[in-house]
């Protein structure tokens, strides 16, 4: 039975797959139900991202799962592959060249780049294999004022950050703005399909 570490024991500590370094662990998702969170935000060597990356970016994504142990010189040890971290790595999305794992995303509020909350996010869309956008359960103000459905689906391409302390993903733009975008008519129109 593989132990559960906590974050705090965790945190700073240097990844390993066997004997090759992977990066650091620099925290986790502040989310308020700690069940939900199954990733922590790895730290990518340069070396590491530009091998095993599509586009290499610094931030990614650790499932919890795949901590093995704690090596005796202190770092951590995972119990599968580079090849699983790769795969892993590929089914994630990709917002300020950071990548973040399906778990990571759902429950986040949606802001967008005035303040305003649109709503939270439920699921994911996802098209031949790559993650296109998120579905967003919409606030109830926020679906009179702008004469939209209760589920809207918005494209991964408009949002420009994240704020993890506050647990949001931010909007490049104001959302009437958003809605103009030929990508958000595109993943919302009737000929669209989550595959």
């Amino acid at each position: 039975m593989i132990k559960e570490y906590n974050i705090q024991d965790l945190l700073q500590r240097e990844v390993f797959v066997k004997e090759t370094k992977v990066g650091v662990i620099v925290g986790e998702r502040h989310h308020p139900n700690e069940s939900r969170v199954a990733s922590m935000r790895l730290e990518v060597l340069p070396e590491i991202a530009e091998e095993y990356m599509r586009n290499p970016t610094s931030y990614a994504p650790l499932a919890k799962e795949l901590v093995h142990s704690i090596r005796e010189d202190g770092g951590v040890k995972l119990s599968k592959s580079m090849r699983e971290l790769q795969r892993r790595w590929r089914n994630t999305v990709r917002i300020d060249e950071k990548l973040y794992a399906p778990d990571e995303m759902l429950d986040r509020a949606v802001v967008d780049n005035q303040g305003v909350q649109i709503g939270v996010i439920i699921d994911l869309v996802k098209v031949r294999r790559t993650y296109r956008g998120v579905v967003v359960k919409v606030q109830s103000g926020v679906q009179r004022q702008f004469g939209v459905e209760s589920e809207i689906n918005i494209p991964i391409t408009a949002f420009s950050k994240t704020r993890e302390r506050l647990d949001e993903v931010i909007l490049s733009r104001r959302y009437d703005r958003v809605q103009t975008l030929p990508s958000y008519i595109k993943i919302n129109g009737p000929d669209f399909c989550n595959q």
